[in-house]
């Protein structure tokens, strides 16, 4: 099993969510988060006085999947939120020793 982490801009998560739910993954946890990355941050301006915004807003999408579907999720992910901008984010595959779902007691992939 591996877990798919995929850290994208706030407007792209119905687009991911949507993507994910045709190719048939099952189960998503969705965080807001705020990093600092290349981006760098921006300056913006309150009443008349300009600031930097160090951290910025994202969206960190987690899954659990079998192996043989990590290629098929990682393009599907970045299909969806890809613009050739700075800030358009990243996408880690780790692996997942084991996955029990509490209720039944299964185990592996039958807990997912």
């Amino acid at each position: 099993m591996k877990k798919i982490e995929a850290i994208i801009r706030p407007d792209k998560t119905d687009r991911v969510i949507d993507c994910l739910e045709e190719i048939g993954v099952s189960g998503l946890n969705i965080k807001e988060i705020k990093g600092y990355g290349s981006q760098k941050g921006q300056t913006e301006m309150y009443r008349g006085v300009s600031y930097r915004v160090r951290l910025r807003k994202k969206i960190k999408v987690e899954t659990v999947v079998e192996y043989t579907k990590v290629d098929q999720i990682v393009e599907s992910i970045k299909e969806a939120v890809q613009t050739g901008e700075v800030g358009d984010g990243k996408i880690f595959v780790s692996d997942v020793e084991n996955a029990i779902r509490i209720r039944t007691g299964e185990e592996g992939t039958a807990a997912l």
